[in-house]
């Protein structure tokens, strides 16, 4: 065998098998960058529709707009693309460089042993930083919250700052940040997608014409979607309900009011103001919860907690309450 032979039969060997193995880990990373970058895009395309304020010939009006949608879209495909790519990347070429070694004739069974028993200590210690991990991703994935979004996570409630993967921060309505950590969160409630609802229980007296003060209460709200500041947060028109509850001194009067999310606050305050004002002006008055009742003592007879001096007393009980 010649020298030529020779030659062409070393690179025929463990080199050409050495750049098979680069050059699939490299094709392989490709096409699962490829795959994810589809994924990512069907995830983002799951997202919902904002509503967001416009302006119309001057007006302002809440609407659905595709656009934010579509910029929070890219903001989520862009995170899940880049962990998933990221991971995906490194898982490849450890395989490709575990071959390599194995091609150059190095006994690798002690270092995959060391590496088993190391991963089998690391998934002890960090399987709850996997979780957080896992939860981000899927959280991200599937549109739950977003930044500047209102939401109730259970220990925390408040308006999204940041998303990561690992922590999700939350500021409440007293100014703390607090960092949950996303396998810690078991349910998400937010008020900021889609729409809001204000519910109003409104106690009236017990001998009250309902049918008429339905009429009122719907009128008053009407009057309040024609408001400059307020009305342009009122989607749909108002609802009531019925009656709620009932007890000895009242009727309590269910009202709903469909409104833009995070707006619901600010509608019900001038709900409550126009609505006051509305039983001022037909002299109405909300119930007392308790009852006093006045009696005369007779001389010797002793009220408890009270010196017996045959004066007027006044005896305060909780007045009876029922559910209606």
């Amino acid at each position: 065998m010649t020298a030529l032979d020779l030659g062409w039969q070393f690179w025929l060997d463990k080199p050409l098998r050495i750049l098979i193995v680069l050059l699939g880990a490299t094709l392989l990373a490709a096409v699962a960058r490829l795959l994810i970058r589809r994924v990512s895009g069907g995830i983002a395309r799951g997202s919902r529709s904002r509503i967001v304020r416009k302006f119309d010939r001057g007006r302002p009006r809440w609407v659905e707009d595709a656009g934010l949608a579509g910029a929070r879209q890219s903001q989520r495909a862009t995170t899940i693309g880049s962990v998933l790519s990221s991971v995906t990347t490194v898982l490849i070429w450890a395989v490709a460089l575990v071959m390599i070694i194995s091609e150059l004739d190095y006994n690798i069974g002690p270092v995959l042993a060391s590496a088993g028993i190391a991963g089998v200590a690391l998934s002890f210690g960090a399987q709850s930083l996997v979780k957080d991990y896992l939860s981000g991703i899927f959280m991200v994935a599937e549109d739950q919250l977003g930044i500047g979004d209102v939401v109730d996570l259970g220990e925390a409630s408040g308006t999204v700052e940041a998303v990561g993967l690992r922590v999700t921060q939350v500021r409440d309505i007293n100014g703390t940040l607090w960092h949950v950590r996303n396998g810690e969160i078991l349910r998400v409630g937010n008020q900021s997608q889609g729409w809001a609802r204000c519910v109003l229980d409104l106690p009236v007296p017990y001998d009250a014409n309902l049918e008429l003060l339905t009429e009122l209460i719907l009128h008053e709200t009407t009057l309040l979607r024609e408001d400059p500041e307020i009305g342009e947060f009122i989607t749909e028109d108002p609802e009531v309900w019925g009656v709620e509850a009932v007890t000895g001194e009242s009727v309590t009067l269910r009202l709903a009011v469909r409104t833009v999310p995070l707006k619901q606050w600010d509608v019900a305050r001038a709900l409550r103001l126009r609505i006051k004002k509305m039983f001022d002006r037909e002299g109405l008055h909300v119930p007392l919860v308790n009852q006093t009742l006045i009696r005369q003592a007779e001389p010797g007879t002793a009220v408890p907690g009270l010196p017996d001096t045959g004066q007027v007393r006044a005896v305060r009980r909780d007045a009876p309450r029922s559910e209606g």
